[in-house]
């Protein structure tokens, strides 16, 4: 069976992390048969430039342009409906795959049939190679969906899923910050399986900038509807989606240097403790 790789890349991204990440790719053990790349609105010369590159060197580059920025969640609903196989991996234009990460997400999709969406570890890093640090994710089970009711179940940048689970459950929708977690909480109220692999699969960049942008206000506000589409949804009972809102609150509306320090010294170690990621 073939299998596609979903990206979207808008104009602010930078053209050297995306040809780091689209050589990921095509230097995979298991290459793709397909890579969709979403360029979501105009984009700037150097991007354009490495796109053309690698379409040049590699026929599974396909491009799909939106001719204006539609955000993330509908580029890659968009990219869901183009992609022509069953597997689809996504994959952000600003991490590194591992090796092999496609080989073993293929095998073990190929070898479980009842898994929606097969996610894994990440490696985050800085360019300046000062900090290094592993995300565990929990398995499967019970234990998947306990963190699920408090955390994002599956790293966004890791997962594999089924194409058809995907587009049952309503597909990505216009959710910014969350377009994931939101996804993953309806898909498993639907009766979808998750697994996380127990190992690294994608190395993922990171700067002090985004624990300012897991923050503020407005942050808070998405999580607190996203909070109430759970409960809706029947994943958070009365109790827990109380605790749910009042974690949220206690993480997301603290200073950022505040929430640097939990992040690193506390949200990334496995714990069964219900903090907010």
């Amino acid at each position: 069976m073939p299998f596609s790789v979903l990206m979207s890349v808008y104009k602010k991204e930078q053209s050297a992390y995306l040809d780091a990440a689209l050589k990921s790719v095509f230097s995979q053990t298991l290459p793709p048969d397909e890579v969709l790349l979403i360029e979501d609105g105009p984009l700037t010369e150097e991007l354009e430039r490495v796109i053309a590159e690698y379409g040049r060197q590699y026929a599974a580059l396909r491009t799909y342009r939106f001719a204006e920025n539609v955000q993330l969640g509908r580029a890659l609903a968009k990219g869901v409906e183009l992609c022509s196989n069953e597997l689809v991996a996504r994959m952000d234009t600003d991490d590194i795959a591992v090796s092999d990460r496609f080989e073993k997400q293929y095998r073990y999709m190929q070898e479980h049939s009842e898994i929606a969406a097969c996610g894994g570890w990440l490696e985050e890093f800085n360019d300046a190679g000062t900090y290094s640090k592993v995300k565990r994710m929990p398995e499967s089970g019970a234990e998947l969906m306990k963190y699920a009711r408090y955390r994002n179940p599956l790293n966004h940048m890791t997962v594999m899923f089924r194409r058809s689970a995907v587009l049952s459950a309503g597909n990505y929708e216009h959710f910014p910050l969350l377009e994931d977690y939101y996804l993953w909480s309806r898909m498993l109220a639907a009766g979808g399986t998750f697994y996380n692999l127990p190992c690294v699969l994608v190395r993922m960049r990171t700067n002090d900038g985004v624990y300012g942008r897991r923050g503020g206000a407005d942050y808070f506000r998405q999580y607190r509807r996203l909070r109430k589409k759970q409960r809706e949804l029947g994943l958070l009972k009365p109790r827990e989606y109380v605790t749910a809102l009042a974690l949220t609150a206690g993480m997301t509306l603290q200073p950022a240097w505040i929430r640097k320090i939990m992040y690193r010294r506390v949200l990334r170690k496995r714990s069964e403790q219900n903090f907010l990621l």
